[in-house]
């Protein structure tokens, strides 16, 4: 152009100052799952459906986890109408109670069976809500308590023990790392 104002292509080519070199630095260097892996993999950091799957198999795995008599005979609430089909919807439910407890501690029986509880179809009446059943949730806990899992707080209700935070967060990290090597 002639009229004396330079153009975006005219003019020497700009280098970066050490200022721009540190920030283009600071941009390309964003955290990886490398450097969050040195901190440690928790409970939280999985998927749930993931993590209670592998948690279930560790349970089911496990000679200190055993089954009730009465499993195969008990629905999960007054709610449902058949019990589970599942065979080992018993470790399975046994792995969601220790997640619920890992992430909210000091849940106790009543909180917890007002998480699993539901609607409750009553024909043509409305639906009311139902809590779960109370018994089958203690006696998961009181299992829990029995492989060190948990333990009971001073308010009554549950807590995460140190073994049990770490076998949670060692199978959290195997979820993690994409195997569920026991």
């Amino acid at each position: 152009r002639g009229d004396g104002v330079p153009s975006i292509g005219d003019g020497p080519k700009i280098e970066p100052t050490t200022s721009d070199a540190r920030c283009a630095r600071a941009t390309s260097a964003a955290p990886t799952m490398v450097e969050y892996e040195a901190r440690g993999i928790t409970v939280r950091d999985v998927a749930p459906a993931v993590f209670i799957e592998a948690y279930a198999l560790h349970l089911k795995n496990s000679d200190r986890f055993e089954i009730p008599k009465w499993t195969d005979l008990v629905k999960t609430g007054v709610h449902k109408e058949l019990g589970p089909t599942d065979d080992d919807w018993y470790f399975v439910r046994a792995a969601s109670i220790a997640r619920k407890v890992y992430l909210k501690p000091g849940v106790g029986v009543g909180a917890l069976r007002k998480w699993y509880g539901g609607q409750y179809r009553r024909g043509a009446r409305a639906k009311t809500f139902q809590r779960a059943a109370g018994g089958l949730i203690r006696s998961v806990l009181q299992q829990l308590e029995e492989t060190k899992v948990v333990e009971k707080t001073a308010s009554g209700g549950r807590r995460i023990t140190r073994v049990g935070q770490q076998d949670l967060d060692r199978i959290a990290g195997q979820v993690a790392r994409g195997g569920n090597e026991e």
